[in-house]
Order: C-alpha cells, then sequence, then structure tokens
C-alpha cells in the first residue's frame, strides 16, 4: 500500500463524513420524506449544477470513457464532448414545470409525479421495478470504478478496497440522505474540477507537450488521431445512437431528472444551466484528452479501465495523486448517492407506503426503514460487483440505456402533451423496456444503430398507439395552479 496516496484520500473520506454529519443534524427539521429525499426542495444555482453534473458524471466518465478514449483514440474525445448539452437538456426540457408540478402533488419520488399525472398504481410498480433492476446494473459499475480505482492508485487489492468504498458509501448515504448527498457533490464538484485539469497538464508535460503525445499516438496507430477511431468504431450511426443515449435520453434518467424538482427557484435553474454547462465541458474535455494522449505514456497496458489510475501514479508526486485520486472517487460516490437515495425512495415511498400508506404519519419508523434500505441496497450492490468485467463502459451504458427506454416519453409527454395518459404511458414503458432487454441481449444493432435508437422510436410509437385507446386524463390532473 502507498502510504503517501492513502493519507489525502482518508481526509477527503473524513470530510464527507463530516459533511453527512451535518445533513443529519439539519435533517431534524421539517417533514422527513422531503427532508430526507429531497433536502426540502432548498438548493441553490450553484449547488444545483454540481450536484447534477456530479449525479450526471460517473465511474464512465472518470475510469470507463478515458479507457475508451486510451484505447480509440481523439476521435473517443469528440464523441464525448456530444454530451455537453445534458444539464442544458435536463433543466431546460423538465426544468421549472416539473418542479411547480412536483410542489403541486407533493412529490417526494419521480413515481409521484408519475402516479399524480397518470393516476396509474400499475404504472407506478413496473417504473419502480424497472428503476431499482437498472440501478442495481448501474451503481454496481460504479464500485467496481471505485475498487479499480484503490487497487491500482494506492496498492489496495481489489476485494479489500470493494468492502472498504462499499460500505463508506452505504453508511454516509444511509446516515446523511439528500441533503449529505447535494453538500457532498457540491464539494465533489470541485475537487473533480480542480483533479482533472491538474492530471491534463501533468499527462501533456509527461508526454513531451501536446504536439509530441499526438506524434506518438500517431506512430502507435495512425486511427488513434482519427475521427473514425482506433479499429474504425466511430461510423456515423454509431455516434447518433451515443448521442441519443448520453446526451438527449439523459432526460428520462430518474437521478438526474430528480434534481429537477429539489431546486429553491427561478434563478438557480438559470445559474445552474450556465454552470453546470461549462462544469461538463471542462470535465468531459480534461478526462477524456487524458486518457487519450495517455496512451503516449503509458503505450501497453492490458485494461484500458486502469489508464487513469496508472497515469496518477505515474506523472504525479505520491501525494498529488493522492489529492487526484479523490476526484474520480467524487465523481463515483456522488453518482452512488443519487441512485442509492432513488432506489431507497422507491422501496419506501412507491412501494412500501404505496401498500400500507397509513405507516406515512409513523416517522420513527419510516426514519429508520429508509436508513436500512439504502444501508442494504449498498451491500447487495456491493456482492454483485465482486467479479467485475474489462471495461465497465458497457456496463454503464446498457444500464443507461435500460432506465431512458423506460422513463423518457412517459416523462417529457406527461409534460407537454395533454392527452397523453396511463394507457399511452404503460405501452411505452414496456414496449421500450422488452424492446431494449432483447436487443441488447442479443448484441443486435439494426442499421449500426445502438439498441436505444429503435427501443425509444418503438416506445414513442406505442405511447401514440396506446394512448388512443386510455381513458383521456382528468382536467385537475394537466393544470398546475
Amino acid at each position: 500500500m502507498q502510504t503517501e496516496v492513502l493519507l489525502p484520500l482518508i481526509a477527503y473520506l473524513l470530510l464527507v463524513f463530516g459533511l453527512s454529519v451535518y445533513a443529519y443534524t439539519r435533517r431534524k427539521q421539517g417533514n422527513f420524506l422531503t427532508e430526507y429525499f429531497l433536502g426540502n426542495r432548498s438548493m441553490g444555482g450553484f449547488v444545483l449544477a454540481m450536484t447534477l453534473t456530479a449525479t450526471y458524471i460517473s465511474a464512465s466518465s472518470f475510469i470507463g470513457g478515458p479507457g475508451a478514449a486510451y484505447k480509440f483514440g481523439l476521435g473517443w474525445v469528440l464523441l464525448a464532448m456530444i454530451q455537453l448539452p445534458a444539464v442544458w437538456l435536463s433543466l431546460g426540457v423538465l426544468g421549472k414545470k416539473f418542479a411547480i408540478l412536483a410542489r403541486r402533488y407533493n412529490a417526494v419520488t419521480l413515481n409521484d409525479m408519475l402516479f399524480a399525472r397518470y393516476q396509474s398504481r400499475l404504472l407506478v410498480w413496473l417504473a419502480s421495478l424497472s428503476l431499482l433492476v437498472a440501478f442495481l446494473g448501474a451503481m454496481t459499475v460504479q464500485f467496481i470504478g471505485g475498487a479499480r480505482l484503490l487497487e491500482t492508485a494506492a496498492g489496495i487489492p481489489y476485494d479489500t478496497g470493494l468492502l472498504i468504498f462499499g460500505i463508506s458509501i452505504a453508511l454516509y448515504t444511509a446516515f446523511g440522505g439528500f441533503r449529505a448527498s447535494v453538500l457532498n457533490d457540491a464539494m465533489q464538484g470541485l475537487v473533480m474540477l480542480l483533479g482533472t485539469i491538474l492530471l491534463l497538464i501533468a499527462v501533456i508535460h509527461a508526454a513531451g507537450g501536446l504536439h509530441s503525445a499526438v506524434d506518438k499516438l500517431q506512430q502507435i496507430d495512425p486511427k488513434l488521431v482519427s475521427v473514425h477511431g482506433g479499429d474504425d468504431v466511430l461510423s456515423l450511426p454509431f455516434m447518433a445512437s451515443f448521442w441519443i443515449l448520453v446526451c438527449f435520453g439523459v432526460i428520462g434518467l430518474p437521478h438526474t431528472a430528480v434534481r429537477c424538482i429539489s431546486y429553491k427557484d427561478s434563478k438557480a435553474v438559470h445559474h445552474g444551466i450556465v454552470l453546470g454547462t461549462i462544469v461538463v465541458a471542462v470535465l468531459m474535455l480534461g478526462m477524456h484528452l487524458a486518457g487519450a494522449l495517455g496512451r503516449a505514456v503509458l503505450p501497453d497496458l492490458k485494461i484500458p479501465d486502469q489508464v487513469i489510475p496508472t497515469l496518477m501514479i505515474t506523472v504525479l508526486p505520491p501525494y498529488a495523486a493522492g489529492i487526484f485520486l479523490a476526484a474520480p472517487m467524487a465523481a463515483i460516490m456522488s453518482t452512488i448517492n443519487a441512485q442509492l437515495l432513488q432506489s431507497s425512495a422507491t422501496i419506501v415511498k412507491d412501494l412500501y407506503l404505496g401498500i400500507k400508506p397509513e405507516q406515512l404519519t409513523n416517522e420513527r419508523k419510516l426514519k429508520r426503514f429508509s436508513s436500512w434500505a439504502t444501508f442494504v441496497l449498498g451491500l447487495l450492490v456491493l456482492l454483485a460487483a465482486w467479479r467485475p468485467p474489462e471495461m465497465i463502459i458497457w456496463l454503464n451504458l446498457l444500464a443507461f440505456g435500460g432506465l431512458e427506454a423506460v422513463f423518457l416519453w412517459p416523462l417529457v409527454l406527461g409534460l407537454y402533451w395533454e392527452r397523453a395518459n396511463a394507457t399511452g404511458a404503460l405501452s411505452s414503458m414496456i414496449v421500450g423496456a422488452v424492446c431494449y432487454t432483447l436487443l441488447a441481449s442479443i448484441d443486435l444493432h439494426i442499421a449500426g444503430l445502438h439498441p436505444i435508437v429503435p427501443s425509444l422510436l418503438l416506445s414513442l410509437l406505442a405511447f401514440y398507439v396506446g394512448n388512443q385507446f386510455g381513458k383521456p386524463p382528468r382536467e385537475t390532473v394537466l393544470k398546475p395552479s
């Protein structure tokens, strides 16, 4: 184990737990469910931008994405910048209208919004089960990324690192709730920015300058500096699919959508859009460029996902590497705590209270049940991460796509199409989930497109067709007061 690398990381984890303790003391004020799962809807613009960015940017962006850039070259850096409008789309499309309706319905979870809009308990159960299955896969990716970081950068065995990482996150998220999540996200966003800039400068310096780094990539494989990437992987259908999957489709991700019902006011949204877009631009360009240029420094890595942690200990002094280690750890932790909270909120608010609504007033039991649900879910994901694949980006994109195929159209059309009804939304969810699962499981790419594209097209068609057979929604559901 490398003590110089571990000490800054330990200090960082202590700070995370300190913020969770602070969040716990604030949690005693107000309604428990609204405070634990939404932080009493009190986020300002800076915190909103940071929590949305930190939630969206995950192990895939700090480990998997740079790993793909290492393998496929500078073309993948260009591809990664497709994600630039993600924050603008999330807050712009959902944003104000979503928040107004959430306050009107007193919604705590995304499924509260769906139930209030479509008045279908069956739809809520289907959405809840889809969310839990997809989040288990997505969180598994994050746990794998965290353990690999500790293994490569600090010399901690994978299994030991997984235990340390998993139990730490499960504890601080269960203890502090949503307020701990967003406070840590704000801090983690700043850590990610600082770490990204520091690492990129160090990689370019170690490669002998930007021109020298590009020359070395061209000597290794000329395709590493072409727009089509190594192995010509970046075809037009692939890039179009990627834009749908990691940019437009982000509107349908529950853990980002819920941020749109927890901010304070319109000013927070405007500041969040501008600042969040800038932060995403810096992080995406910096990390993927570091991964691509890292091949000029480390040309013979067997596992591409190890490029960032290996670069850390190669191009940075030990203490600086320890400080930077907090950056990808921050990205991973912020995504996991958002997904853990959404999963436990689904279990407690959508499933448990859906069966036993009389328990809504039993705050003592709800507090205990919510914390235990969060902690146990964390342990289940830890077990799922025990035997990881080589490149986690594909598993992460699989989980992303599943959530988008289920949630995108019911969310967007529920907001902007007055005639949208429960039959249409249910049809869309079922067709999207079945189509995406089948296409992804047999690895079928129609016309070279990722399974998310035909799945979203078919689920949109299913929404329209199903909508013709359902009852129109009540007038009171549609108009915010």
